[in-house]
């Protein structure tokens, strides 16, 4: 589950990472009540779950309570890369000297954990990564050791942070590192880690993901999202309450898959089918697991042509435990279930595997006007592409 920044602030400051002081709002009339509480000049912050908030107009300065209400208005409701602005959070506004960057995460082809640590923090840290790398410090880190004070020091000297700082940013690396270890994350990151001009060392921004599988040991309910009604949030929470592996991007082929690895091979098959058809690419990722049956599929395509940017869907299955003919069986079903207003889109369906010549005549003695039948995924993602482009 990935948190908001102001939720990622909470835990912070339980840890004893120190954040600037800030309020939620929802409302404008919210957020010119939290500037006057603060007494300060704010920064009124877009609370969405994706990042480029700032280039997109999301962070905003705020002078006074008038301000603040004028600029959560504009704020509120915006839409930055598919996630809609419902809460603002205002924030104490702080002027940084230096920004540095700290992250811990889940290394997992090291089968480790990952410290990473920066003197160019900001917006542009993913550049920095790519182009200079040895800007970067990255350092393995033992879960059975963890991090004290002196591994931490040690990271902050790697990154070339300023010597009179380092201890500050160490006390912060400790703490940033029980956040992962006592709240079960699978990432901690912080960018842009502040130094002020007296010297101050503050979490300016927060991102957090808490280990789904870890819930039980934890009271994480307070940070769960309420159903999403539009959008990317939106289609994403209807298929977390279906049980289905779905994540938005930014094409027009709807792809549904049996298995994370076909799923992901199928994406770039799309995607190399369709830089020759109109540039079409993959809509979504969606896995729908081991499991096809008629309610499944009903629901996984039911989300996939909700997307309004699908014009075509390609399902790849390979029939395992799983036989195809069972599969067809599911879609034949599932189109019944959606009727005619709830599948407008062609539909590509191939099937390999257990059962694949006997799932492919069910589909063809079905004769539904708008589901294709390939035998090769070759085949299949050219078609979809093709159709998505027309």
């Amino acid at each position: 589950m990935d948190l908001y920044e102001y939720q990622a602030k909470e835990l912070f400051a339980r840890h004893g990472v120190p954040v600037p002081r800030g309020r939620v709002a929802s409302t404008p009339q919210e957020a010119r009540m939290a500037a006057e509480e603060l007494k300060t000049a704010t920064v009124i912050k877009a609370q969405v779950k994706t990042g480029g908030r700032g280039k997109a107009g999301g962070v905003r300065p705020a002078p006074g309570p008038a301000s603040a209400e004028a600029e959560a208005l504009r704020v509120l409701g915006m839409d930055i890369k598919g996630h809609t602005a419902r809460t603002v959070l205002v924030e104490q506004a702080t002027v940084p000297f230096e920004e540095y960057y700290a992250a811990y995460l889940v290394d997992r082809a090291n089968r480790t954990f990952l410290a990473m640590v920066s003197s160019e923090g900001g917006m542009d840290i993913e550049e920095v990564a790519a182009t200079r790398p040895e800007a970067l410090a990255r350092m393995p880190v033992d879960p059975a050791v963890g991090v004290d004070r002196e591994t931490a020091r040690l990271l902050a000297g790697r990154a070339g942070l300023p010597e009179e700082v380092q201890g500050a940013v160490a006390d912060v690396l400790v703490a940033l590192w029980r956040v992962l270890v006592e709240e079960d994350a699978l990432l901690v990151e912080v960018n842009p880690l502040a130094c002020t001009s007296g010297g101050r060392v503050l979490a300016l921004d927060g991102k957090v993901t808490l280990d789904d599988n870890a819930a039980f040991r934890h009271d994480h309910e307070a940070f769960a999202d309420p159903p999403a009604a539009d959008g990317t949030a939106g289609l994403e929470a209807r298929a977390k309450a279906r049980g289905l592996n779905y994540v938005k991007l930014d094409g027009s082929v709807g792809v549904i898959g049996n298995g994370a690895g076909l799923v992901m091979s199928t994406l770039d098959v799309v995607a190399y089918a369709g830089s020759g058809a109109g540039g079409a690419r993959p809509a979504n990722f969606l896995d729908i697991g081991g499991g096809a049956s008629a309610q499944v599929m009903a629901d996984a395509l039911e989300i996939v042509l909700s997307d309004q940017d699908v014009r075509a869907v390609l399902v790849n299955v390979f029939g395992g435990i799983t036989a195809c003919d069972a599969v067809a069986n599911g879609i034949v079903s599932a189109l019944a279930m959606l009727g005619e207003q709830g599948v407008r889109h062609p539909i590509v369906v191939r099937l390999d595997g257990n059962n694949a010549e006997a799932g492919r005549a069910i589909l063809d003695a079905a004769r539904h006007p708008l589901v294709r039948v390939v035998t090769t995924m070759d085949d299949a993602a050219e078609l979809a592409a093709r159709l998505a482009a027309a």
